[in-house]
């Protein structure tokens, strides 16, 4: 399987769990061990969480005015041997 990552390495790909959950998302980077993914930051995905952003003045979200947008995508660290399965999706 780290071959196969390696080789769609830039590449949007479907990856499949062992549990039988699909996500999708661009290859960054393969070691040893994990897979770093970057997903479609959607509401799609529960499991990952948002980072804990702490305003210190007790306010949530950006605070006064207007503040940045969401990114398009989210980084993803799976284990590879918790991948079963992997797809080429075409642009």
């Amino acid at each position: 399987m780290m071959d196969m990552c390696k080789q769609h390495k830039y590449q949007y790909v479907l990856i499949q769990l062992m549990d039988g959950y699909q996500l999708d998302g661009i290859i960054l980077d393969v070691d040893d061990e994990y897979v770093h993914l970057a997903i479609p930051a959607d509401e799609q995905y529960d499991f990952v969480e948002d980072d804990d952003y702490r305003n210190p003045f007790g306010y949530p979200g950006y605070g006064y005015g207007f503040g940045y947008p969401g990114g398009r995508f989210r980084r993803l660290v799976l284990p590879l041997v918790g991948l079963a399965a992997l797809s080429l999706i075409p642009w």
